[in-house]
């Protein structure tokens, strides 16, 4: 069974998609900072502003930090983020498009926090 299920993808790009999960309506929201920006991560606390702003309280998040492979021109501490999304009681996790590292890990905690809901 599908239920409304929204996947947004803030800061590189934007993906909408709607499936029936259990008869429920589940809204996910999946916020991508770059790691090898600062200032991309001290926007996360404005873009999760805005999805509380505009999402109901029923809302699903998590924190990925992208491009860990670059470690070189990592800015963004691990353990910073880390800590900033457990302070807001979200899960976090750090991933590679490029090199495909966690990226399924995003999609399968995702998952997980739909089953907790």
């Amino acid at each position: 069974m599908l239920a409304d299920f929204s996947i947004l993808l803030f800061f590189f790009w934007q993906k909408i998609r709607t499936v029936e999960l259990d008869g429920k309506t589940i809204k996910l929201q999946i916020i991508v900072y770059d790691v090898t920006g600062m200032e991309s991560f001290n926007n996360v606390k404005q873009w999760l502003n805005e999805i509380d702003r505009y999402a109901n309280d029923s809302v699903c998040k998590l924190l990925v930090g992208n491009k860990c492979d670059l470690v070189v021109n990592k800015v963004v501490d691990t353990q910073t983020a880390k800590a900033f999304a457990d302070e807001l009681g979200i899960p976090f996790l750090e991933t590679s498009a490029k090199d495909a590292i966690n990226v399924e890990q995003a999609f399968l905690t995702m998952a997980g926090e739909i089953k907790k809901k």
